[in-house]
């Protein structure tokens, strides 16, 4: 059975319904997938609440893994594979662009390869508009989200000092990794000390006193600064050039794991924020709807 995660109406996860869909025919430089496993993000819920409106009914998630079933001579049938397939991830398949495409690691398991493409691409593009040197230090609010470790880890590799803000049930997770993590909250500019330049992954209205360290701030998460604010809609990265440096050094925890027909419970626990690395949708044969 072919079935995607799609909302007709905008409004709470509660409009997530899953629906059968003819299997599509790939069209030249298109690649048929059976996806293994979808990551949540939160462009996925604010979409779904009409925050960016799109013509209806939508489809849902921007990032998966899977087994190439057809299309572009790129890939090969059978062949794992992770990347992006916006609008259409949370689906027992999908078409995608084959140069949104990479061959998964076999280190990698589907689940952490789905969680990888938006959070390395959104911090390679980040960082890049940063122009972070060797010996900095950049400051990451949220972290232990999935942009907040894949900018970390990337940042760290780079040979820079990285302090983050984040819940304290994360600091130690974070201390493993070389962040040097801090409380949200008052005072959070103390804390910091001095900063070269500021990664906001937050949103949660930390920007004005970001501008009084350095005017060096980027943020992926708040318009409040609409001239500090970076959508990888109109400015992404190849994900081959991502990876090219990415692929070895990011890792991202998987914070839950949820069934197809649980895309729901997903989307609202992505709303609750504050999570360690990625929530992922697990499409496995084992817990397909009967």
């Amino acid at each position: 059975m072919a079935a995607r995660i799609e909302f007709s109406q905008y409004g709470p996860a509660e409009v997530l319904e899953l629906r059968p869909f003819e299997l599509p025919e790939p069209e030249p430089g298109e690649v048929l997938v059976r996806v293994r496993a979808a990551a949540v993000n939160a462009i996925d819920w604010k979409l779904r609440r009409g925050f960016m409106p799109s013509p209806l009914p939508s489809g849902t998630g921007l990032e998966m893994s899977g087994i190439v079933e057809g299309g572009d001579p790129r890939f090969t049938p059978g062949q794992a594979v992770f990347g992006l397939a916006p609008g259409t991830a949370v689906a027992t398949h999908t078409l995608a662009k084959a140069a949104d495409l990479l061959p998964k690691p076999d280190d990698l398991s589907f689940e952490q390869a789905a969680a990888l493409p938006v959070a390395a691409e959104t911090a390679f593009r980040t960082l890049r508009r940063l122009a972070l040197l060797p010996g900095e230090t950049l400051l990451i609010h949220a972290v232990a989200g999935g942009v907040g470790l894949a900018a970390a880890q990337t940042a760290l590799a780079r040979g820079a000092r990285v302090v983050g803000t984040a819940s304290p049930r994360h600091h130690d997770y974070l201390r493993s990794l070389g962040v040097e993590s801090i409380e949200y909250g008052d005072g959070w500019p103390d804390r910091a000390g001095k900063v070269d330049a500021i990664l906001d992954a937050s949103g949660r209205g930390e920007l004005a006193e970001s501008l009084k360290l350095t005017s060096r701030v980027v943020s992926i998460a708040s318009h409040d600064f609409p001239e500090l604010f970076s959508s990888g809609s109109t400015e992404g990265v190849p994900l081959a050039e991502v990876f090219a440096e990415l692929l070895p050094v990011v890792r991202l925890p998987i914070a839950a794991v949820f069934p197809l027909d649980g895309a729901a419970d997903a989307h609202r626990l992505s709303e609750e924020g504050h999570l360690r690395g990625k929530i992922v949708i697990s499409i496995a044969e084992g817990n397909l709807p009967q």
